[in-house]
């Protein structure tokens, strides 16, 4: 199953018919204890290649639908080696003050990544947080105050940085200059993910606490595109497609390349194809991030065909010697004149994992990444030192992708100052980098973390 397919797909729980090639307790070591924050489809997938890597324990789990957080215990009490199921809590706070936690995974809807990775890392654990890290710039900024404040070490789940082919890609083709000189890079993401329903405003289910679900975003009318998955398809908890698909290119381009801040973004798009969808994402646009002498292009169309079929959600990064085309199954090298070209495919290990076959709900081409990504985390746990994708990486994608939303927004391009963490000469654009909190949630502020 694609992303596509994954992002249309309804309520689906993972298979629970394989326990497969967890690790086991070793002897005379202690397991390390781990919360997950958010039982979702992420949350679970990703919960399950950590003990396929690590001897640790899931003591706690935390949801607000009541039905998803007792199937995930469920499922974990099969796969962990203990057999034991993980005490389950309805509210974050709680779980962080009667558990003594090493690491929590942050896997919640967006508008809650700030709040709850800043509460655990001030509760001693160390983090490991879903992508985009926020859905405002100063969120970013408060999130990594605190990490750094509380010396944790938190990892950003943009696994690209950790995916093998990728890795290949990087090593084979760009660090050894086959490309040559790079001066522009196309990034893109055509599949129709955008949610077309209109389904009538409901009251919520008895088992999903909705108010407490919609914590500090604005509270609208519930309907079924809320919960589970498609509340990708409102602003108000997230950034649209840019936040959700170009994170992952443009963090992927950045880590390629080696490239920092971008000096400035602009944008320009809406909804100009399916105006009859609840959804308020646009269905079109393009972002450009300027670093100097290379712009990084973005588009994103949810109608019409791909331009390259073969690369509906990729980069592709041109040289003066060749080309490289990469995406989440795959790269091609295609040089100019006559170089040798190079290629590569995601990674299946399912000689050491088979009960990847059969794990319903798994991005299949995407689990050695997330296993390399938490392997990377956890040695950074223990080195205290950075993990490749620390949060201040997570910061600076994050906070260019949400500069596109507002640039595209207020119709102008932005030139954004890393060092103030502001947008230079432009103070109705400044005010958009905090969004409003719903009372009694309070915005994180850096300064008081």
């Amino acid at each position: 199953m694609d992303r596509r397919e994954f992002l249309k797909a309804g309520v689906a729980g993972m298979a629970l018919s394989t326990v497969g090639n967890y690790v086991a307790e070793p002897a005379n070591q202690k397991r390390r204890r781990v919360g997950l924050i958010g039982c979702g489809w992420y949350g679970k997938s990703a919960m399950f290649r950590l003990l396929q890597v690590a001897p640790v324990e899931i003591v706690s789990l935390c949801d607000v639908d009541s039905k998803m957080l007792t199937e995930a215990a469920g499922m974990v009490a099969t796969r962990q080696a203990s057999k034991k199921t993980p005490q389950t809590y309805g509210d974050y706070r709680e779980m962080l003050k009667r558990e003594k936690l090493d690491i929590v995974h942050v896997a919640t809807p967006d508008h809650w990544h700030a709040l709850a990775m800043i509460a655990a890392v001030k509760a001693g654990a160390d983090v490991y947080v879903e992508k985009p890290i926020s859905t405002d710039v100063v969120e970013g900024q408060a999130m990594l105050a605190a990490a750094r404040k509380y010396k944790r070490v938190v990892q950003v789940d943009m696994q690209r940085r950790s995916t093998p082919h990728l890795v290949e890609a990087r090593e084979k083709v760009i660090k050894t200059g086959k490309l040559g000189k790079v001066s522009y890079v196309e990034i893109c993401c055509y599949y129709h993910m955008r949610a077309r329903q209109n389904p009538p405003d409901t009251a919520p289910p008895g088992h999903f606490n909705y108010d407490m679900w919609t914590g500090p975003a604005p509270m609208r009318p519930y309907n079924s595109l809320v919960h589970p998955r498609s509340w990708r398809a409102f602003m108000e908890y997230g950034n649209g497609i840019v936040g959700d698909m170009c994170v992952h290119m443009l963090d992927m381009v950045r880590w390629m390349l080696d490239l920092g801040w971008p000096k400035s973004v602009s944008s320009s798009g809406g909804i100009l194809v399916d105006k009859n969808s609840k959804a308020n994402i646009t269905d079109t646009q393009t972002a450009t991030f300027d670093f100097g002498e290379m712009p990084v292009v973005w588009t994103h169309r949810t109608w019409g065909n791909a331009p390259d079929p073969d690369y509906p959600w990729a980069a592709f990064i041109y040289g003066d010697k060749g080309t490289l085309k990469a995406d989440v199954n795959k790269y091609e090298f295609i040089p100019r004149g006559k170089g040798e070209p190079a290629s590569g495919k995601a990674l299946y290990e399912y000689d050491k994992y088979p009960e990847d076959e059969t794990e319903k709900d798994l991005e299949r081409h995407v689990a050695s990444a997330v296993r390399q990504h938490w392997k990377n985390f956890l040695a950074a746990v223990d080195s205290r030192g950075r993990p490749i994708s620390d949060i201040k990486e997570g910061y600076i994608t994050a906070t260019a992708c949400i500069l596109a939303n507002i640039a595209c927004e207020l119709g102008r391009t932005l030139a954004w100052d890393p060092e103030t963490g502001r947008v230079i000469d432009d103070e109705q654009a400044n005010r958009l980098l905090r969004r409003p909190y719903r009372k009694p949630w309070v915005h994180p502020d850096p300064k008081t973390v």
